[in-house]
């Protein structure tokens, strides 16, 4: 990273903390002390991330962190956060669409951006959503974000191991730290025929297919991938069943 920054200048540099079809968690913290050094901003996309993992924006030392309230934080569909920091406001940079929330108009031919990261919003807001994600919010970490991480990795590590010792099913998460997302490659199943035969099982998964993750799919020789994702709420005795179904779905199927 370091050495592209220094080659290619650029003017951002946006990271996934976590992708949505892998396990895999980015160093977002080493890449947040290159960016820094390197006086270049720095967008922390925490998407999958939020609700499993702490984050820390002044140990990340990211610009933007932007996030999603229906993932792992549990809260609703449709709404989400984001994280400005002071440098950026200091640099006066603003969005490219201002909506009426986030500058005055103050002569015909000028406006006057917000002085707080307000000038990031929106004007209209779902309120009822953004009362339920800070409901989330205030769940999560009532609950511990490092219990809920603990939890969350260690029921995921205990369902790969057991997917894993099966017959044709190829665990696909790779790295040196991995989170609560497991994603699989089944032989001789579309995952998306899989996630609806799981769910008629009362099993909730979700298919991963290579428009979403062009090069990490070609680079593992996948066009498609079965994506689990269990959660702190989730029993070792549901990990266990999930993974006993799979494999009796699999041998069925020969």
């Amino acid at each position: 990273m370091a050495q592209l920054i220094r080659r290619h200048r650029p003017k951002l540099v946006c990271v996934s903390h976590v992708p949505t079809n892998s396990g895999l968690v980015q160093e977002v913290v080493a890449v947040g002390s290159v960016c820094r050094d390197e006086d270049v901003l720095y967008l922390v996309d925490a998407c999958q991330s939020v609700g499993q993992i702490p984050l820390d924006v002044a140990e990340i030392r990211c610009d933007f962190l932007s996030a999603a309230s229906r993932k792992f934080l549990r809260g609703p569909r449709g709404a989400g956060f984001l994280y400005v920091s002071d440098r950026v406001l200091d640099r006066g940079l603003e969005p490219l669409f201002i909506d009426m929330r986030g500058a005055d108009w103050i002569a015909p031919d000028s406006y006057r951006a917000g002085q707080d990261a307000k000038r990031f919003e929106n004007y209209e807001f779902a309120w009822a959503l953004v009362l339920a994600t800070g409901e989330a919010a205030r769940y999560a970490t009532g609950l511990g974000l490092d219990a809920i991480r603990d939890r969350a990795r260690a029921l995921a590590a205990r369902l790969r191991t057991a997917l894993a010792a099966i017959d044709n099913v190829r665990v696909l998460d790779r790295g040196r730290e991995l989170c609560a997302i497991v994603s699989v490659s089944i032989d001789g199943w579309d995952p998306r025929q899989l996630v609806k035969a799981l769910r008629e099982r009362r099993i909730n998964t979700n298919a991963q297919v290579r428009v979403y993750a062009v090069m990490d799919f070609d680079e593992k020789g996948v066009a498609a991938s079965l994506r689990l994702s269990p959660h702190y709420y989730n029993t070792e005795q549901e990990i266990d069943e999930t993974a006993a179904t799979i494999r009796q779905m699999v041998q069925a199927s020969g």
